[in-house]
């Protein structure tokens, strides 16, 4: 599998109120875009996408339920790999042994994409992304 860009990058939230007042108040991140509680920016330079992930959409997004499942480690984080080819990068960590939380799909937002947890318990996606392949900016 090759890996293209870092797709995105999201601390995986439960308050989301505390959460936006530290990285939008404190840290002054122009988290400009956003859909309810989940908060992101594309024009963060070094980024190409950073959002305030709450964890019920993670496990919404990852399991169908806005309640994560207690036999699964709870994230932290989402970091989102482009690659070329979603499904065939998926069979390569299945057939390495790797547990997907579930296979290549597409999302309601465009983004196709598998997910699984790493070692460290971040939730990886191993994505494509139709509009930030056209940013020259990364």
């Amino acid at each position: 599998m090759k890996i293209l860009f870092v797709a995105s990058f999201s601390p995986i939230i439960s308050d989301p109120a505390a959460s936006h007042a530290f990285y939008r108040g404190a840290l002054g991140l122009p988290l400009d875009k956003g859909e309810g509680d989940y908060v992101f920016s594309e024009s963060l330079p070094g980024a190409k996408h950073f959002g305030l992930w709450p964890l019920a959409e993670a496990a919404r997004a990852s399991f169908g339920t806005p309640d994560w499942p207690s036999d699964v480690k709870v994230p932290q984080a989402c970091l989102e790999l482009e690659v070329d080819d979603v499904a065939a990068a998926a069979a390569e960590l299945e057939s390495g042994g790797h547990r997907l939380l579930h296979g290549s799909r597409t999302e309601p937002w465009g983004q196709t994409v598998a997910r699984l947890l790493s070692p460290e318990g971040l939730l990886i996606g191993v994505c494509h992304t139709p509009w930030l392949r056209d940013k020259t900016a990364s």
